[in-house]
C-alpha cells in the first residue's frame, strides 16, 4: 500500500509530505487547489515521462518520493530479477534536474523508467476521469476478462507460440521466394558451377603458377648463373671450396693458443658448413635443370585460364572463385531440396497451428466462464449503485485468424433499461453511468488481483444524492481488501472516508503554494459543511455534516 508521498519543487508545490493509511481515504479541496498537481507528481514517480516545465524553481531540482509497504505482495523475485535491493518498505524516487535530465530510483538503486513502470503497475492503480472511456476500448475489455479468467499463463504460452508461428511463415515465404528466384537463374547457375567445377580450383595455385612461369621464362639466365656459381665453388686450386677449406684450416691450427682464436675458428666453422650446404644444392640444381617447352605452354595456358575466370566473374583471387562456386552450389542444392524443405516447414507450421488452437480453445473456455461470473457480479453491483435495470452483455466471438491474444473478438454491449436493444457502452451510457460501471468493474477486479492500492480521481463525476451514497458504500466495502484513496467533490463520499485529507492553497505576498493535510474530526465537520452549503458555514450545514459523518 501507499504509505507516503513527498514532493519538492513540483509546479505549485514547494515542499509537501503526506502519510497515507489503510482503508478508505478521501481527498477534497476547492477547484484549482492543486488536486491534479498532486496526482501529476504521483504519476511522475510512478514512471510518467518527465517534462521540465513542471519544475517550480528552475534553479533547483524537482524530487518526488513515494513509499510503499510491499511485504505482503510477493514481489521479492521482481526485485532480484532487476538487481534491486528488496525492502519491505520500498521507496520510489524520481528527480528532474534543471537541465531537464530525469533520473529514477527504487530503494536508492538507479533504474530505468521501464522497470519503474513495471513495478508501479504491481503496486497501485491510478484511475483518472479519462480512464472511464477505456471501458469502450477493446484491449481494456480483454484485459478485464483475461484477468478474471486467470489467463495470464496460457496467454504467455500462446504469445510465445504465435511469435514462433510468424517466424515460420516468414521463413517459408523466404524459402519459396528463394526457390522462385533460383529457378529463374537455374541454367545460368548450372553453367557457372560446371565451369568452375571443371576448372578444379585450388587455393594458392595462382601464385604457384606465376612462380613456375617466371622460372621457365628465364631458363637460360638461371642456368648460366647457377653454372657460373658452381664453377666458382668447385675449381680445384682457386675455387671457393678450396680457398675456404684453407682458411678454415689456418684458423683451426691457432685455435688452441687463445680463447679469441678459438671463437674465430668456431664462428667460421658454422659459416663454412653453411657454404658447403649451399654449394651442394647449387650443384644439384645444375644437374637437374632442364628446359621443357611443353611445361611452359602448360603453365601459361593454366594461368591464362584462371586469370580469364577472374576477369569474367570480376573477382580478384582464386579464393573468391571457390567461394562463388560454393554459393552457386548451395543455390542449386536449395532448388533440389526446396520441395523437401518446404514440406518440412509446412509440417512444422501445421503442428504449431495445432498448438496455438489448443491454447486458443483454453483461453476461450476460460473467458466464457469468466464472462458469466463477471456479468453476474457486475449486475449485482450495478443494482447497488442504482442501475438495477442496466444490463451488460458481453459477446465472445470466435474468429479464424490468430490474433495477438487468441482467436476471439469481444463486444461489450449495454442496455440502459431491460428489454431495450443493446448498444455499445460508449453510446448507451452517460458520464455518470460510465463512472459507476467502471467502479463496479474495478471492484470486481480488486478481488481477483493482489493490487495493494487504488486511487480514484473524481469517479463520482455526474452523480449526486443517493447514488453518491451507494458509490461511497461500494468503495468502503472495496477498502476492506485493499487501500482505496478517492479524490471527490461530493460530501456524501468524503464523509465515508476513514481518513480525510484536504488540498488547499497557501498564499503569501509573492507566491501561491499547494498544500495537503489530514483533517481532525472537527475540521472534517467544517470541510463537509462547506462542501454542502459553502461559506459562511450555517448551523443546518454543520448539522447535516455531523449526520453524514455519523
Amino acid at each position: 500500500m501507499l504509505t507516503g508521498l513527498t514532493v519538492k519543487n513540483y509546479a505549485l508545490i514547494d515542499h509537501l509530505k503526506v502519510d497515507f493509511q489503510e482503508g478508505l481515504s478521501t481527498i477534497t479541496g476547492e477547484t484549482g487547489a492543486g488536486k491534479s498537481i498532486l496526482l501529476g507528481a504521483l504519476a511522475l514517480v510512478l514512471g510518467k515521462r518527465a517534462d521540465v516545465s513542471v519544475v517550480g524553481n528552475k534553479e533547483k531540482k524537482c524530487v518526488v518520493k513515494a513509499g510503499f509497504s510491499v511485504d505482503q505482495y510477493h514481489l521479492r523475485s521482481f526485485f532480484e530479477e532487476n538487481d534491486i535491493d528488496y525492502e519491505e518498505e520500498t521507496t520510489l524516487r524520481r528527480e528532474i534536474l534543471p537541465s531537464g535530465k530525469s533520473r529514477a530510483f527504487v530503494n536508492d538503486t538507479p533504474t530505468t523508467l521501464n522497470v519503474l513502470n513495471q513495478l508501479s503497475h504491481k503496486l497501485i492503480d491510478v484511475h483518472s476521469q479519462h480512464q472511464t472511456l477505456q471501458l469502450a476500448d477493446k484491449n481494456f475489455q480483454f484485459g478485464i476478462i483475461d484477468a478474471l479468467a486467470e489467463n495470464t499463463k496460457v496467454l504467455k504460452e500462446y504469445s510465445k507460440g504465435l511469435s514462433h508461428y510468424k517466424n515460420l511463415l516468414n521463413e517459408l515465404q523466404r524459402i519459396e521466394e528463394d526457390r522462385k528466384n533460383a529457378e529463374e537463374e537455374l541454367e545460368y547457375n548450372r553453367f557457372v558451377f560446371n565451369e568452375l567445377e571443371t576448372a578444379k580450383l585450388k587455393e594458392g595455385e595462382l601464385e604457384e603458377l606465376e612462380e613456375s612461369l617466371e622460372r621457365l621464362s628465364h631458363f637460360d639466365e638461371i642456368r648460366q648463373h647457377l653454372s657460373h656459381a658452381s664453377e666458382l665453388s668447385e675449381a680445384e686450386e682457386i675455387g671457393l671450396r678450396s680457398l675456404l677449406y684453407s682458411f678454415k684450416d689456418d684458423l683451426q691450427k691457432i685455435a688452441s693458443y687463445s680463447d679469441e682464436y678459438k671463437r674465430l675458428s668456431e664462428r667460421f666453422q658454422s659459416a663454412y658448413l653453411e657454404f658447403m650446404d649451399i654449394s651442394d644444392e647449387i650443384q644439384n640444381e645444375v644437374e637437374k635443370i632442364s628446359y621443357d617447352p611443353d611445361e611452359l605452354e602448360k603453365v601459361s595456358n593454366r594461368l591464362g585460364r584462371l586469370l580469364s575466370l577472374q576477369k569474367k566473374y570480376r573477382l580478384n583471387t582464386i579464393s573468391e572463385l571457390i567461394r562463388l562456386k560454393d554459393e552457386v552450389s548451395q543455390k542449386l542444392d536449395r532448388i533440389e531440396n526446396a520441395s523437401e524443405i518446404i514440406s518440412e516447414k509446412k509440417k512444422e507450421i501445421s503442428n504449431t497451428e495445432k498448438l496455438l488452437d489448443k491454447f486458443a480453445k483454453e483461453i476461450h473456455r476460460n473467458r466464457k466462464k469468466a464472462i458469466k461470473n463477471f456479468t453476474g457480479q457486475l449486475h449485482e453491483l450495478l443494482s447497488e449503485l442504482k442501475m438495477k435495470n442496466t444490463v451488460l452483455k458481453i459477446d465472445l466471438i470466435p474468429v479464424k485468424e490468430y490474433l495477438l491474444n487468441g482467436k476471439d473478438d469481444l463486444e461489450f454491449m449495454i442496455s440502459a433499461d431491460r428489454g431495450r436493444r443493446f448498444e455499445s457502452v460508449k453510446k448507451a451510457a452517460s458520464g455518470g453511468e460510465m463512472s459507476r460501471i467502471m467502479l463496479a468493474v474495478k471492484t470486481i477486479l480488486s478481488s481477483y488481483t493482489a493490487l495493494p492500492s487504488i486511487i480514484f480521481d473524481e469517479i463520482d463525476t455526474g452523480v449526486s444524492g443517493e447514488v453518491s451514497n451507494k458509490i461511497a458504500e461500494v468503495m468502503l466495502k472495496m477498502s476492506t481488501n485493499m487501500q482505496v484513496i478517492t479524490i471527490t467533490h461530493l460530501p456524501q463520499i468524503a464523509a465515508k472516508g476513514v481518513h480525510h485529507y484536504k488540498v488547499y492553497k497557501e498564499i503569501d505576498a509573492s507566491e501561491v503554494r499547494s498544500k495537503i493535510r489530514l483533517l481532525s474530526p472537527e475540521e472534517r465537520i467544517d470541510e463537509i459543511a462547506e462542501m454542502l452549503g459553502g461559506l459562511p458555514l450555517t448551523d443546518s450545514a454543520l448539522a447535516h455534516a455531523r449526520q453524514l459523518l455519523h
